[in-house]
């Protein structure tokens, strides 16, 4: 085992299969959690596969809350295979993942979010770790790119991606027949594609769910064993594609709560609001009870910065509706995300 200390945030590990198996056991401890102490930081881990003249990256953790991706690199790892290519695992947001309680923290207090810093400015701790992250995709030109992920509540899997064509869909098809494929840049991870890196988001379903370590292990193992995995671009494959999802958002970052009203949230949840992510959500059914100000406390702009909301939702007897059935994504049951990010994507029926 050889270590090559980088001269950026991210350091680098080469595992080669003339290591002795006591090295790798050290490194890797007896648990995903002892790994990513082990690691210090964030890390890409280099594989040498069967075929050098390719390379697939995996990156996880980007959120330190979302632990499928670790736990599927680390079992990996464990199994002493060979990857048919070259494979990177990049795994980024270790310290907040070590933060204790494990896998509780999605980043450090006063940190932004890393999967929203893949675009300049770089000028802060998050943005030069995301800066360097590219800089080492750059340097390895590999054949694709799979950003690892879990869904802020239980939920099914599915992938997002920023272009529609057959490179993309093969790539979703390793790990879930869904892919969402969407003209909205917040500077993640996955817009690499635009540099012609193909690349995908895969979220894995929630953190909790042993649904979600399944598919993450068993994609995993499709992704570094395939010999091609875009072998035949006129292949059909069985993925469902939906178009553009909108965010449904707090202005100005106002308070959501669940389960009990309280007076400073605009809208309250029910408790197990993440069963909407499941099916679709109908004209009859109660999002959530909204605050006396709370509809114009919301916001649901397209991709191009349109204002949808009433087009979609309506307050009904202090609650919100739907005003068509809606197929929705990412519900989480936890306020900081809701509050910070969004309380859910949904897509029009």
């Amino acid at each position: 085992m050889s270590i090559e200390q980088a001269p950026s945030q991210l350091r680098r590990i080469a595992l080669s299969g003339s290591d002795q198996q006591a090295q790798r056991e050290k490194l890797l401890g007896n648990s995903a959690e002892q790994f990513l102490n082990n690691l210090g930081g964030a890390t890409a881990i280099f594989l040498e596969g069967e075929n050098t003249e390719t390379t697939r990256v995996l990156c996880t953790l980007l959120h330190g809350n979302e632990p499928s991706g670790a736990r599927a690199v680390y079992d990996y790892l464990h199994s002493g295979q060979r990857p048919c290519t070259n494979a990177v695992f990049i795994l980024a947001s270790v310290d907040a993942a070590t933060t204790q309680p494990y896998f509780s923290n999605r980043m450090l207090s006063g940190k932004r979010d890393l999967n929203r810093c893949f675009k300049p400015p770089f000028e802060d701790e998050q943005g030069q770790l995301a800066k360097d992250i590219l800089g080492l995709i750059n340097e390895l030109q590999p054949e694709c790119v799979v950003d690892m992920h879990n869904t802020s509540g239980s939920g099914p899997a599915f992938g997002v991606a920023i272009k529609e064509d057959t490179l993309h869909i093969a790539l979703t098809s390793l790990f879930t027949n869904d892919l969402i494929v969407t003209d909205l840049r917040l500077g993640a991870l996955m817009e690499l594609s635009e540099q012609d890196v193909p690349t995908v988001t895969i979220e894995c379903g929630g953190p909790n769910d042993r649904s979600s370590e399944i598919i993450a292990q068993e994609g995993l193992q499709r992704l570094l064993s395939a010999t091609s995995i875009f072998e035949d671009t006129g292949e059909s494959y069985p993925v469902k594609i939906y178009h553009n999802p909108i965010r449904l958002e707090t202005i100005g970052d106002a308070e959501v709560a669940y389960g009990k009203m309280t007076s400073g949230a605009v809208i309250t949840l029910p408790e197990q609001a993440e069963k909407f992510n499941y099916g679709t959500l109908t004209q009859d059914e109660c999002i959530g009870n909204l605050s006396a100000s709370g509809f114009i406390s919301l916001s649901a702009k397209d991709h191009n910065g349109k204002e949808r909301l009433a087009e979609f939702f309506e307050e009904r007897d202090g609650g919100l509706y739907p005003k068509h059935p809606l197929k929705v994504f990412m519900v989480t049951n936890n306020p900081f995300i809701a509050r910070t990010d969004c309380l859910f994507y949904f897509i029009g029926e």
